[in-house]
């Protein structure tokens, strides 16, 4: 929950909410939900009180950095180590790169010569 408290504001689109939208934020009141009994303005928290985040720049995630460079670790070695060792897999991945290359090779060839020919 938000946490929210005070009057929703007039003529918003706040209004036009179910009154379920609010729940779990009981200091909320105002149109569509019940009338305000009190001065809102004394309900709101003081930002004097309101306990902040304790920031000391150190917002890194180690977790993340450690799974990302694992990540990478065990792709690249996943994929090259086994171009490495297995020396059939690394004849047959390198051959279909080469024949890919001179099909691409071939279209643009093509392609260039019918646009060439046409007056």
């Amino acid at each position: 929950y938000n946490k929210l408290s005070g009057k929703i504001p007039a003529s918003t689109q706040l209004q036009s909410l179910d009154p379920s939208a609010y729940v779990g934020n009981p200091g909320l009141c105002g149109p569509p939900l019940s009338a305000c009994t009190r001065d809102p303005a004394l309900s709101m928290p003081k930002e004097d009180n309101i306990p902040q985040e304790e920031n000391h720049g150190n917002d890194m995630f180690p977790e993340l950095y450690i799974s990302v460079a694992l990540g990478f670790i065990i792709g690249f070695w996943g994929i090259c180590g086994t171009l490495v060792i297995k020396r059939s897999w690394s004849h047959t991945y390198f051959r279909f790169i080469e024949d890919m290359y001179d099909r691409l090779h071939v279209m643009v060839a093509v392609t260039a010569a019918r646009v060439w020919r046409r007056p």
